[in-house]
């Protein structure tokens, strides 16, 4: 005996037809802006990779050093940098890796050029330079932000990756088997149904099967974005420097210690004040100059640093009377892969005291999520993450294309026409769509007034235009 139940009724399946396409709609016109961003943050993704691998093979020459027995002390090493760019102020002293590698100083010159100068720390010989702003690191590091067109790309890139959850909501409601059609290409690929099938299902699978890993990527990549990280999530996550009690206040932030776009310092600490430095009695004898005062207190730093359990750390020089040595470890900056041993440490340039520190416990739940997030975004906890965060970005890109393929093959030949899925008739307000998008543009103000935009475009102008093309045939 048959069940009614079970057959749909005419009215349903016109309102899930009608459902489906207005997905597919949204899904298109997402895709329409996300996909060029997908494709290039894909590729300088995985140019970031392999910062290390490029950056050996470019300057392995000025990198690679005979260990020796013994070291010579940091501050000779630091004096022969001196000497050798007397013009320059050191800024940052970076460790070797490994006994086979360099040591690093950062100095800036005049004109505000920064460049590594790399020491041998069995001889301290100065063995070359190596132009930060020229590093494909650096170069990638700014598309993947900016585009290189300051803040104006940042914000087209919080747009993207704020349409980028859109695109995701929608794609998955588009995969999620319906009827046996739909289910005969639901997590498998069809070799040998034609062009269309198999790029469908490439696209479709591949897409909602890394759905959750994609949505990870845009969540932790949003925090670092102008609007929504820096005016909402990063600025309730910041470290409250009240916390440190009675030490005086700067008016620069721990984000003036990064050098150009790189991330260096904790995420949650980017908008916290510096501490300054107030030994005041000692203050007069670095006054005539003051990076002379480093060969006298960095050797200290460093053992100060090996008491404190800093393993691979950056050693920032203060950058004035009053600036601080501060001590860095952290995943986000790559300097250790455990983000619970998370550090920043403050201290006095006069007495060595330590004015103020920062650890993983001091970070609240948000900080945390993204001190490990940031970590597994850019690959740096293991060679498994990096292996997987390459498979990840051309999985992307293989998604990206085989979405432009098909809206090309689909798209109508020899008109003048953008190719945008159906819009069929419905009297009824699609309550949870409505929600889906009323959600993500409250949670991320560029993507809501985007889809404001469109919203206005789609019904002002090529609904109707359709109508009319429709209504002369």
């Amino acid at each position: 005996m048959l069940r009614k139940a079970s057959v749909p009724q005419p009215k349903e399946a016109t309102r899930a037809r009608s459902l489906y396409f207005l997905t597919w709609r949204w899904h298109f016109y997402a895709g329409l802006f996300v996909v060029p961003f997908m494709i290039m943050l894909s590729i300088t993704g995985l140019v970031m990779l392999f910062d290390d691998e490029i950056e050996m093979a470019r300057y392995q020459s000025i990198l690679q050093v005979q260990p020796q027995p013994e070291t010579v002390p940091v501050s000779q090493q630091l004096l022969a940098v001196q000497q050798a760019y007397p013009s320059h102020t050191v800024t940052q002293f970076i460790p070797a890796k490994a006994l086979t590698l360099a040591n690093r100083f950062s100095i800036r010159s005049e004109e505000g050029i920064s460049i590594f100068v790399t020491v041998d720390p069995y001889s301290s010989s100065i063995l070359g330079t190596i132009d930060r702003s020229d590093s494909w690191y650096q170069l990638a590091n700014d598309i993947h932000g900016t585009l290189l067109i300051g803040d104006w790309g940042d914000y087209l890139i919080e747009i993207s990756a704020s349409l980028g959850i859109l695109l995701l909501v929608s794609g998955i409601y588009l995969w999620l088997p319906r009827d046996n059609a739909s289910r005969t290409g639901f997590l498998r690929v069809r070799f040998t149904s034609g062009t269309r099938v198999l790029l469908r299902d490439l696209h479709a699978n591949i897409g909602g099967g890394l759905s959750i890993v994609l949505l990870f990527f845009l969540i932790s990549g949003l925090s670092w974005a102008g609007i929504w990280g820096g005016k909402y999530v990063q600025a309730w996550s910041t470290f409250p420097a009240q916390k440190w009690d009675d030490v005086p206040l700067s008016t620069l932030t721990h984000a003036s210690l990064n050098h150009g776009s790189e991330e260096e310092l904790p995420w949650n600490l980017e908008q916290t004040p510096l501490p300054q430095s107030h030994d005041h009695s000692k203050m007069q004898a670095s006054a005539h100059n003051h990076t002379s005062s480093f060969t006298f207190g960095i050797d200290e730093m460093v053992e100060k640093a090996k008491q404190l359990g800093f393993s691979q750390y950056k050693l920032n020089f203060p950058r004035s009377d009053t600036g601080v040595f501060t001590l860095s470890a952290n995943t986000m900056s790559g300097d250790i892969t455990d983000p619970t041993q998370d550090r920043t440490s403050h201290f006095d340039q006069y007495s060595g005291q330590l004015l103020a520190d920062v650890t993983w416990n001091d970070y609240n739940l948000v900080a945390k999520m993204m001190a490990a997030g940031i970590a597994l975004h850019q690959g740096d906890i293991s060679i498994l993450n990096k292996i997987a965060n390459v498979l990840f970005c051309l999985s992307f890109i293989l998604v990206s294309i085989t979405g432009v393929v098909m809206w090309w093959i689909r798209r109508p030949s020899g008109q003048k026409r953008l190719g945008v899925p159906p819009q069929f008739e419905n009297t009824h307000v699609w309550k949870t769509g409505l929600l889906t998008l009323t959600v993500i543009g409250v949670a991320f103000p560029l993507a809501g007034a985007t889809i404001a935009a469109v919203l206005c475009l789609d019904w002002l102008l090529i609904s109707r235009v359709e109508k009319l093309r429709l209504a002369l045939q």
